[in-house]
């Protein structure tokens, strides 16, 4: 009897009572029970954690920074409800407390007092970083408290994103402060360069000039110093002839009455005088010529040096629009000039009042002389005219008193003059030297302003002045420079559809272990009648995978249309089901098979091992690594990777690699259970009497 007819005749005492049919109906239903129920109650657990009851605190006080309020909390609070991502209840903190520790709530979110005020201190001297308070409690829900913190870092990037952005929008808004500062000090600059340039061509104007007024004050002193000599010689040659034309008065005066007697005993004495008078008389005409040639040059050249330095202190420091930094030494340049040409006047004044006594004092000094002389010549005679000499002497010692007078007046005020004109001489070359150096100064000044102003533009260029509009775009991509940008490939739907891939072969599994309890793996009619091994194994092999075929159809068409699964690749996902069904058949046969009543617990523990390698729930990396080494040898580990490119999509490659991995294992499997049939064939005792029934 051929295999297919064996099978046919295995599924069909199904038929014959009410508790087969019931069998077979379970048989039919378990795969779609156990799969469908854990993908249903799987699908979408994330759309549904609006149910889930969390508790809210919201401890915050506010806070004011830069004039405004700010109440983060509060902000943060309406963003929540309007999120709807969890059951917000607000709620004291002792309630969240009482409610996260008896179940109450999941978990609770505690905005503190300080939350605003932390977040206004970014703008202050001393920022500090806000803090949401999280309490989670895994006694409640261990999954909770993982979801909660993904869900609640988020609310902490909003929040901190939301509070950079202020800060951000301060720190723009100061840089339109210092741009707007940093132009005008520009334009100050300007000015200041413009103003510095008038002075630098004004000290330069004024250093030329302090050079003529150097050469003309050099000039005055010498010639004044001269004056003063002239005068000094002056004044010791009046005063000797005023001595001796007193004394030869009084002499004159005193022995006048005894003229006669006098003069015989003296006549040397009296040509000696005479002639020692006419040598003074000389001295002091030379010296007066002197005198009256060099004054009025004198007080002309100190006016002048006056004019020119008073008309450069107008310039530079009375009608200039910046004050020249050397107003002070110019005023006291100024001030000795107009001293010296003072001493000049007073000395021109005077020359001037004496001019008619100086006239008679160098006439009679040229009398004076030549009576002298002719008095040394008549001495032997001089005692007959002696009486015409008193009076001449008389007169002539009154006219060398006056001159004797005014020469020492000359002199004193030439002696003041001489130290004005050296001081004025030394000021004007100090002043010329500072001008020459203002100069300089104010010509490196000028060249630094220009840089100070170019720079200050260059700089006002540079620094940012943004709008509105640019600061609220630039604060939203500095608070949040780095964006996600994810592009998923071939994404799941749901939470479903991404666990369905582990939860479908884990039924055909289960239906292909219950099925072997009901039907035997070896059908014992073609074992009795002596049939060929491997007619044997598919005789066995066939029912079940007819089943899995019915169990394939029932389970997708519940999972598609009742449940919402949707498969990119729906045909290509049933033929490879076919063969999954096929292959798990084969093996849980095979066990069966192969070690009886044992074989059944083998197919239970082979399939805790397949769950746990497969990687249907987390990366088989992340798992220990026994199962990394047992995941590339079980079926199991393939089902689950081409399931998941046939439901949601991606290469085929995976896919083809398990079919021809699941071919193999079937092939293999039946091979397997042909030889055990064939042992099978030979009766023993401990077949008869087996240790273990189940």
């Amino acid at each position: 009897m051929r295999s297919p007819r064996l099978a046919a005749l295995e599924l069909r005492r199904f038929g014959r009572g009410r508790l087969p049919r019931a069998a077979l109906v379970a048989l039919l239903v378990l795969p779609l029970l156990y799969g469908g129920l854990y993908l249903w109650s799987f699908w979408n657990p994330y759309g549904r954690l609006d149910r889930i009851p969390v508790a809210l605190v919201n401890d915050d006080k506010g806070a004011t920074a830069g004039g405004k309020e700010i109440t983060a909390g509060d902000d943060l609070v309406s963003g929540l409800r309007d999120s709807k991502t969890f059951d917000w209840h607000e709620v004291s903190d002792a309630e969240a407390r009482e409610g996260v520790e008896n179940g109450t709530y999941y978990l609770s979110l505690t905005m503190p007092t300080d939350f605003s005020e932390r977040i206004a201190s970014s703008s202050g001297d001393d920022p500090e970083t806000g803090a949401l308070q999280v309490r989670t409690n895994d006694a409640n829900n261990y999954i909770v408290g993982q979801i909660s913190r993904t869900v609640f870092n988020e609310v902490r990037s909003a929040a901190s994103s939301k509070a950079s952005r202020s800060f951000l929008d301060k720190i723009f808004i100061s840089f339109s402060g210092i741009h707007d500062k940093t132009v005008t000090a520009a334009k100050g600059a300007d000015k200041l360069n413009t103003g510095l340039g008038k002075a630098e061509k004004g000290s330069k104007d004024l250093a030329d000039g302090l050079v003529d007024a150097k050469s003309g004050s050099g000039k005055l002193a010498k010639g004044i110093k001269k004056l003063h000599t002239g005068s000094g010689d002056l004044q010791e040659g009046s005063r000797q002839v005023a001595d001796g034309t007193q004394a030869l008065a009084d002499k004159v005066d005193g022995v006048y009455a005894q003229a006669g007697p006098f003069l015989k005993d003296n006549e040397k004495t009296i040509g000696d005088t005479a002639g020692l008078v006419a040598d003074s008389a000389k001295t002091v005409q030379d010296n007066l010529d002197v005198l009256v040639k060099h004054a009025p040059q004198a007080a002309k050249a100190a006016h002048l040096s006056a004019t020119v330095l008073a008309d450069v202190y107008k310039d530079r420091c009375e009608t200039a629009t910046v004050p020249d930094p050397a107003c002070p030494q110019l005023q006291k340049a100024k001030q000795a000039a107009a001293d010296v040409s003072g001493v000049a006047d007073d000395l021109n004044t005077l020359i001037a009042d004496q001019n008619g006594d100086l006239t008679t004092m160098r006439d009679n000094l040229g009398t004076l002389q030549k009576q002298a002389t002719a008095l040394q010549k008549s001495a032997p005679h001089l005692s007959e005219d002696v009486s015409d000499a008193v009076k001449k002497i008389d007169k002539l010692n009154a006219g060398a008193q006056q001159v004797a007078a005014g020469a020492k007046k000359l002199h004193t005020g030439l002696t003041t003059a001489d130290t004005g004109a050296t001081t004025l001489d030394a000021g004007i070359g100090t002043a010329k030297t500072g001008a020459q150096t203002l100069d300089g100064g104010l010509y490196k000044l000028t060249d630094g302003s220009g840089k100070l102003a170019g720079g200050l533009h260059d700089g006002a260029k540079k620094i940012p002045d943004y709008d509105k509009h640019d600061r609220d775009r630039r604060t939203v991509v500095m608070a949040d420079p780095v964006q996600l940008a994810s592009h998923d490939l071939h994404k799941a739907p749901n939470y479903g559809t991404g666990f369905a891939p582990y939860f479908i072969p884990l039924s055909l599994w289960v239906g292909a272990m219950v099925a072997y309890m009901l039907i035997a793996p070896l059908n014992r009619r073609a074992l009795a009648a002596g049939s060929p091994a491997w007619r044997i194994a598919l005789a066995g092999w066939l029912p079940v995978v007819a089943l899995g075929v019915l169990q394939v159809g029932a389970l997708m068409a519940v999972l598609h249309w009742a449940i919402g699964l949707q498969m990119l690749r729906a045909a290509g996902t049933i033929g490879f089901l076919f063969l999954v069904t096929a292959c798990f058949a084969a093996i849980v046969q095979w066990l069966n098979a192969r070690f009886g009543a044992a074989g059944r617990i083998l197919v239970l523990a082979l399939l805790m091992l397949q769950l746990t390698s497969a990687g249907g729930t987390y990366p088989v990396q992340t798992s220990p690594g026994f199962f990394n080494a047992i995941h590339p040898y079980l079926p199991m580990s393939y089902v689950v990777s081409a399931l998941r490119r046939l439901i949601t999509g991606g290469g085929l490659g995976p896919v083809w690699q398990a079919c021809a991995v699941l071919t193999a294992f079937t092939v293999g499997a039946l091979a397997l259970t042909a030889l055990a049939a064939r042992k099978r064939q030979v009766w023993t005792l401990d077949r008869l009497h087996p240790e273990l029934s189940l």
